[in-house]
């Protein structure tokens, strides 16, 4: 397992990028009560998500944001509800929250 954060250190609602992990660039969302993780590149040009350091969501932290085209993705599964990559989804990453700590699995 990879260590990546203590779950306190995202915000609820709220995101936090990751650059340096064994499955490459990842960024966890609070959401809900729950955590999901997702690979930082988005499904139509593979770019980074984010507009800002930490900054995944929209306005008002209900959807994931790409920040290239402006593509919008349900925070619960990753599918596209809008944009140029419509029914394409972000890759989720297998992880775990242990004793507060939230880890990416092997």
């Amino acid at each position: 397992m990879h260590r990546l954060c203590a779950l306190e250190d995202i915000e609820e609602p709220g995101s936090k990028g990751f650059s340096s992990t064994p499955k490459g660039p990842v960024f966890a969302v609070r959401f809900d009560g729950q955590v999901f993780v997702y690979a930082n590149s988005c499904p139509h040009l593979g770019v980074n998500l984010e507009w800002q350091e930490d900054k995944f969501l929209d306005q008002e932290d209900r959807l994931i944001q790409c920040c290239m085209h402006g593509a919008l993705f349900r925070i619960e599964d990753g599918e596209c509800l809008a944009g140029p990559c419509v029914g394409d989804a972000l890759t989720a990453i297998p992880h775990i929250v242990e004793d507060g700590v939230l880890f990416l699995q092997d």
